[in-house]
């Protein structure tokens, strides 16, 4: 792939109007030379892992969870398709190891780099909110809704928060169809650009 391919992927606005990836994040994936549509892919998941966590923050300041950790998993949560390119196109599930050592090994702290490895896995006893809501984001950026995973989520919310689970369905419900929304653009905007 040409550098300015990546670097339109990288930069280009949208729609819809898209946040860039944090510095390290797009420095990392020049670096790598990676596919424009992973970047595209990796921006459209940011984006909407940031709107998330925006909305949920101000549904409950108290919520505990490091939106910092869960915007860079979101940014970099297929990383691992670098390696792996063919996964761009096609199922599979070995760029989610491959990601994290990939991080690891460019100096990503292993807490930051897990994301990599546990998108996927949000069935696992071992993910906390902020997996789940990375994982929740990598859904919801091209309209695809998880009854499971929600419910994970909204478990986690009226625990966290002492609401009733029918309010933080209700709430969280709101929140993702407002996001899905975009869905269709976000789709287009990732396509506009090469495998």
């Amino acid at each position: 792939m040409t550098a300015a391919a990546l670097h339109r992927a990288l930069t280009d606005p949208g729609p819809p109007p898209l946040r860039a990836l944090p510095a390290p994040v797009a420095e990392l994936l020049s670096a790598l030379d990676s596919p424009p549509r992973l970047a595209a892919h990796l921006r459209a998941v940011h984006d909407v892992a940031w709107h998330l966590t925006a909305a949920l923050a101000d549904w409950s300041p108290l919520l505990g969870f490091d939106r910092a950790a869960v915007l860079f998993g979101a940014a970099t949560h297929d990383i691992g398709k670098v390696v792996h390119p063919e996964e761009l196109s096609g199922p599979g599930s070995t760029h989610e190891p491959a990601g994290r050592d990939l991080l690891l090994r460019h100096g990503v702290d292993a807490a930051l780099a897990r994301f990599a490895a546990t998108h996927a896995g949000w069935r696992g006893g071992d993910v906390d909110l902020d997996d789940l809501l990375v994982s929740l984001a990598d859904k919801v950026w091209k309209g695809k809704r998880v009854a499971e995973l929600e419910q994970l989520v909204v478990n986690r919310l009226a625990r966290a928060t002492g609401s009733e689970p029918w309010q933080a369905f209700m709430d969280l419900d709101d929140i993702l169809t407002r996001l899905a929304a975009d869905a269709d653009r976000r789709l287009a905007f990732q396509a506009s650009h090469p495998v």
